[in-house]
């Protein structure tokens, strides 16, 4: 049988990945704040909101078939802001501890992982082709965003670190982790997967920097001027990317 050439239904991670990752993190948990506090939604009326615009954004990229630059910043921009919402719920909403919520997503995200793995014999990022496996994708994504939002507030508000210092503590755990695999071997997927959930606490916790009052320990910027610009620098990625895009293919034997 002639092996199929597909194109993978995500980017290949490279600096600008990271980049954009780290623009979309740090304008969801800004975005979260000014819609649910700034313009008085409340958090459950936000989450329904959002929450609906990202299953439609979702719609849309899995419509794609292949890696399209706009769609899928879109969705993880989107995914980004609910994963911080469900954070939010559990712990405004309905009271439970920061140290559980993290628990609870370290938990899912594992068990994720498990039946991702269990399915597919792989949690490669570079052979997303199908519908279950980028389903499994982005329910990883999901949960990588709520954990890193609940370890996030946890150092840098329950731990009394503030919002640089704890920014600054993930910043040092990543850069060990890319020292790690660049020098000591460390596996590329266990790799991008720890530095994608750290991206989430260490954007945040620039995030809340910029935007939260001086009061408050942070730089007064407010979350308006701080999810704009954010955006906009996004949207100059973006463009970027797809005048730049390569394609990249999959030899993959359909049954």
């Amino acid at each position: 049988m002639e092996p199929t050439v597909l194109e993978n239904r995500v980017p290949q991670v490279t600096a600008d990945f990271w980049i954009i990752k780290l623009l979309a993190v740090t304008m969801g948990e800004t975005a979260a704040d000014y819609l649910a506090v700034n313009l008085g939604l409340g958090l459950t009326a936000t989450s329904v909101i959002m929450a609906s615009i990202l299953v439609a954004a979702l719609f849309t990229q899995f419509g794609q078939q292949r890696y399209v630059p706009w769609a899928y910043w879109l969705s993880v921009v989107l995914i980004s802001v609910v994963g911080t919402l469900i954070t939010d719920n559990l712990v405004d909403n309905f009271g439970v501890p920061l140290e559980v919520t993290t628990g609870i997503f370290t938990a899912a995200l594992i068990g994720t992982f498990a039946m991702w793995y269990a399915s597919e014999k792989t949690l490669s990022i570079h052979s997303i082709y199908t519908n279950r496996r980028e389903t499994f994708y982005w329910l990883a994504i999901l949960f990588t965003f709520a954990l890193g939002t609940a370890a996030g507030d946890l150092v840098s508000e329950r731990f009394g670190l503030g919002y640089g210092s704890a920014g600054v503590l993930f910043g040092m755990v990543i850069a060990s982790l890319s020292l790690g695999y660049f020098f000591l071997g460390l596996n590329s997927i266990l790799g991008f997967w720890l530095v994608y959930i750290l991206t989430r606490p260490l954007g945040a916790s620039f995030g809340d920097l910029l935007s939260q009052p001086k009061e408050f320990g942070g730089m007064g910027f407010g979350t308006i001027a701080t999810s704009v610009g954010f955006l906009a620098a996004i949207s100059l990625i973006v463009i970027y990317m797809t005048v730049t895009r390569k394609p990249e293919t999959i030899e993959a034997y359909q049954q």
